[in-house]
């Protein structure tokens, strides 16, 4: 005996037990017709042919979710991911959003991954080779915080530390903790081809960020200047609009008077930050505000000064609701100022250092903190008199997405790239279709934010990042060198400059966001050209990321691909929401509502996760459930127990003349369709049904839809109704035609439920289909179902007829309270074509309605005792009449139902009398009275029932009192 450890059963197995069946690969064509065994009553045998004599066929109790790993495990060693062109050559590509390597996985990247998962493994199950490039970020700013922290736990601060051994312990830091976020993506899944993974700071990819900077320096689109900027003083670096979170903030609002020069008058500002008065260049009134009309072109004095004068001036810009309508100037530190002060040609005064500290134009104030000088001048103000109040405000306050400081708006010296030429061909590619967005409303947002597109601040004050490839020329430092590498810059400085230069290079680093925008050509090899995968798979197919995200990394991807390579990087772009709670609220740790994806996974397990994140709709929040992952996680548990049903229904693995047999049928050719039973050619037409429209909603991306439709047609049509039919045919002899084709079609449907919903829920599909007698192929990577195949609508509608039969007796057995076990008497009412296919399954009529097999009947016109039996209309030209002695004992069910009219009634001439009473209804809330109504309605509705049921019942028999 060899013992074998299979890579998708639990535990060792028998070889023989998994040794490929070449019937179950059969190419034989032909649909077999069988001889037809009569139902044996006597001999009642369920089929469970591999429960009975294989126990190895049978699976676990329940889906172990350990078992995720091992699968995943063995698709990677398998080489499952890596782009497969032997099926096909039309690529289908995807980069992965790099999160970042300090990141551990929250619901959004569970999100992504579940999504762009799906894509891919969709489109590989389609036959076309696919490639999912993983990768991570290394976050200039969060990756240099938390490597801070670490030194300040042992004491050392940066500054300490030169460059180059900060950033060594930067790396080895990255070394043993950047790998945290890889390992949770791989347990939600992510079929990403991991020998192609990339890290932004790589040879490669840094590599690509010089070439991109110089080659745009080149073009005049690269430049340095002096404008305003968002800067962090803790960080001490200027951050990104990204990094910048607007909260609302109880704050204050200061009213500050201003004398006008040469006059007794006062002006008075209203203002949330006092302490920038000593940058003020101006007060501003509205030209329509004739409170203030008589003072422009006049000039007024800064309070704390020492007299410094500001010119008095008018611009429409100005509200005049806000504070007094009067606004003062500092366009040193506020955005809208220093816009207003650039087109007007004012003056820019920065009264802050880069610490967050006033510095020398502040006065006496000098070196205190912003917030400090705040306090310090408004009570210097009180006792001048020129404080006027101060009220609540709410404030809009910038802070630190990192740090979680209040931002500050400052003028710095940074390098920036100019953005509109760059915008417009980015504009154009949405234009001419050669980039969709979806949903297409955000193409709007897209336009807008291009259409008025501001330059972009590429530096940082950092260590931690690509160095800018700018060297200075020492003692002409406004002179600078662009070039790859150290050597080369000399090399340009010696030409120009002579032997005897010496240079240093720019020590800030570029924005993250920069060599993001470069993602889905530098992965790929660029700026090679030549390179295998970038000629193989550029451009790529999809961009799939947040939509809050749309401005700050999809359009600067979109502008750079087409800048570098002349290409849109991707012709799809798919954006998602977020992922909220149960109420609707963002997830944070303040509200104590944040689930986490890996403990989710433990519990429920990554297939019931994926499922409940996937049935959202593009572009639209997601709110999230512990109740909705319970439902979810029930749903793999139904899928599993039908595969197990399934399982230990097969033949055995070593009848292999029944296996001939079964995989002799070809559903999905006509003939074989035409000629299957009511039951399997009404599943069948459905599945083919399913798939066409499952392919199509796959297809434009409608994976909600997707999702919806499968789990509807799998949990009503297949188990609730056809496994459930099926038992009809597997209690026969196993040699019965109908029972053999059952276990067909229970083979052929499920399998392909397996194949729709992989994409989605790839576990617990990949471990049930290498349980059916060991596949061909993995799942992952068998061939999609083919669409347009053969579907019989006329037995469709029969079998609704015989559901809606069912339904009807279902719901006349819970009204007359009939014991489950309990087999009832039936007469079939309906014409002769319809008596004819109803009657062919009154076996599983019977089965499914709890009916006595033997007292079933079919005829053409009601039976003799018509008037004491329950009449139900199913469909037109269907009827049912059910003996009520079959059903209830109708003496005690008189009694019952007259004591349960007594008591209705009391209840309902109470509630009446409460509504007659002309102080209830004139004094009790209006919402009480309507439930009062309601309640009275609904009561009157119940009397009628049971008296009409009451009346039926004394009809048939008679009742001694």
């Amino acid at each position: 005996m060899i013992l074998q450890m299979s890579p998708l059963i639990s535990g060792p197995t028998l070889l023989s037990s998994y040794r490929l069946n070449p019937l179950l690969f059969s190419k034989r064509q032909r649909c077999m017709k069988l001889p037809h065994w009569h139902f044996n009553r006597t001999k009642q045998r369920f089929f469970a042919v591999a429960a009975a004599e294989n126990n190895k066929d049978t699976l676990p109790k329940t889906f172990d979710f350990t078992s995720e790993e091992r699968i995943y495990n063995w698709w990677e060693s398998q080489g499952y991911f890596k782009p497969n062109f032997e099926r096909g050559s039309d690529p289908f590509v995807i980069s992965m959003p790099p999160p970042n390597v300090t990141g551990s996985l929250h619901m959004g990247h569970a999100m992504f991954v579940t999504l762009e998962d799906i894509m891919v493994r969709y489109h590989r199950m389609k036959g076309r080779p696919t490639l999912w490039l993983p990768g991570t970020d290394h976050a200039g700013i969060a990756t240099q915080l938390v490597v801070e922290k670490m030194l300040a736990a042992e004491g050392i601060k940066r500054v300490e530390l030169s460059r180059d051994e900060f950033t060594k312990r930067v790396w080895e830091w990255k070394g043993k903790y950047g790998g945290t976020i890889t390992s949770q993506i791989k347990r939600l899944g992510a079929s990403c081809d991991w020998t192609r993974e990339r890290f932004t700071l790589d040879e490669q990819l840094s590599r690509a960020v010089v070439e991109a900077f110089i080659r745009l320096h080149e073009k005049g689109l690269i430049y340095q200047g002096s404008y305003m900027v968002n800067w962090s003083p803790n960080l001490q670096t200027a951050v990104s609009d990204l990094e910048v979170e607007y909260s609302e903030e109880p704050g204050t609002l200061y009213y500050i008077k201003y004398r006008v020069a040469g006059r007794s008058d006062f002006l008075t500002i209203a203002t949330t930050r006092p302490e920038t008065l000593f940058g003020d260049v101006a007060l501003a009134v509205n030209p329509q505000d004739e409170r203030y009309s008589q003072f422009i072109g006049m000039m007024a004095i800064v309070p704390m000064t020492y007299g410094r004068h500001v010119p008095i001036i008018s611009d429409k810009y100005v509200d005049k609701e806000f504070g007094t309508g009067v606004l003062k100037i500092s366009p040193g530190h506020d955005h809208n100022d220093y816009l207003l002060a650039r087109k007007l040609g004012l003056p820019i005064l920065n009264v802050m250092n880069k610490d967050g500290t006033l510095n020398e134009v502040a006065g006496l104030f000098r070196g205190l903190d912003r917030f400090e000088a705040r306090k310090k001048l408004w009570s210097d103000l009180e006792e001048t008199g020129l404080a006027v109040k101060k009220e609540p405000h709410t404030l809009r306050v910038p802070r630190s997405q990192r740090g979680g400081e209040v931002i500050e708006p400052l003028v710095s010296k940074q390098w920036f790239v100019t953005m509109e030429p760059l915008a417009e061909k980015a504009l154009h590619a949405v234009e001419k279709g050669e980039l969709t967005i979806m949903p297409e409303r955000f193409e709007k947002i897209y336009n807008h934010w291009l259409s008025n597109i501001k330059d972009w601040c590429i530096s940082r004050q950092l260590w931690w990042g690509h160095r800018i490839p700018v060297w200075y020329i020492v003692g002409k430092e406004e002179e600078y060198i662009v070039a790859r590498n150290a050597d080369e810059a000399l090399e340009k400085a010696h030409q120009k400059y002579g032997k005897n230069v010496e240079i240093y290079q720019d020590p800030d680093v570029l924005d993250t966001w920069f060599s993001s925008a470069l993602w889905p050509f530098s992965t790929l090899g660029w700026p090679d050209v030549s390179a295998d995968d970038f000629k193989k798979f550029y451009p790529t197919t999809m961009l799939e990321t947040g939509h809050d995200i749309l401005f700050f990394w999809v359009a600067r991807m979109v502008m750079m691909g087409i800048e570098f390579t002349g290409s849109v990087p991707f012709s799809h772009v798919y954006l998602h929401g977020l992922i909220r709670d149960s109420q609707g609220r963002k997830m944070s740790k303040t509200l104590g509502n944040v689930i986490d994806p890996i403990d989710t996974i433990k519990e429920f397990g990554a297939d019931a996760l994926r499922f409940t994140i996937s049935l959202g709709t593009a572009g639209q929040d997601l709110s999230l459930s512990i109740e909705r992952l319970t439902a979810n996680k029930a749903f793999t548990n139904k899928l599993w127990n039908a595969g197990k049903f399934i399982l230990q229904n097969l033949p055995s693995q070593n009848d292999m003349s029944r296996w001939e047999i079964l995989l002799a049928y070809k559903f999905d050719e006509e003939e074989c369709l035409c000629k299957a039973p009511l039951p399997e050619c009404w599943v069948v037409s459905k599945l083919h049904m399913l798939i066409d429209t499952v392919t199509a909603s796959y297809d434009k991306y409608f994976f909600g839809d997707v999702g919806r439709e499968t789990y509807d047609f799998f949990w009503s049509d297949f188990a609730d109704w056809y496994i459930e039919a099926s038992k009809a045919r597997l209690y026969r002899s196993e040699y019965d035609s109908d029972a053999i084709i059952a276990q067909a079609v229970l083979l052929y449907v499920f399998e392909n439920i397996l194949k729709l919903l992989h994409p989605f829920m790839p576990f617990v599909t990949e471990e049930l289909w290498q349980s059916l007698r060991k596949r061909k192929e993995a799942l992952i990577v068998s061939p999609w179902p083919q669409t347009s195949l053969p579907r019989h609508m006329s037995s469709i509608k029969r079998f609704e007829n015989l559901q809606s039969l069912t339904r009807a007796i279902r719901n006349a057995r819970a009204e007359y309270s009939v014991e489950p076990a309990k087999r009832i008497s039936a007469s079939i009412v309906a014409n002769e074509e319809v008596i004819q296919y109803i009657s062919k399954e009154k076996e599983v009529l019977a089965l499914l309605s709890r009916l006595d097999l033997l007292n079933v009947h079919f005829t053409e016109s009601p039976p003799g005792d018509a008037n004491q039996s329950v009449h139900l209309v199913a469909s037109e030209g269907l009827e049912a009449y059910l003996p009520l002695a079959d059903m209830v004992d109708i003496s005690a069910e008189v009694q019952r139902l007259s004591k349960r009219l007594s008591k209705m009634q009391s209840e309902y001439d109470g509630l009446v009398a409460r509504l007659s009473s002309s102080k209830f209804v004139e004094k009790a809330p209006e919402d009480v009275v309507r439930g009062v109504q309601e309640k009275a309605a609904e009561a009157e509705e119940k009397i009628n029932l049971t008296k009409n049921r009451l009346a039926f019942l004394r009809s048939t028999v008679m009742v001694t009192k």
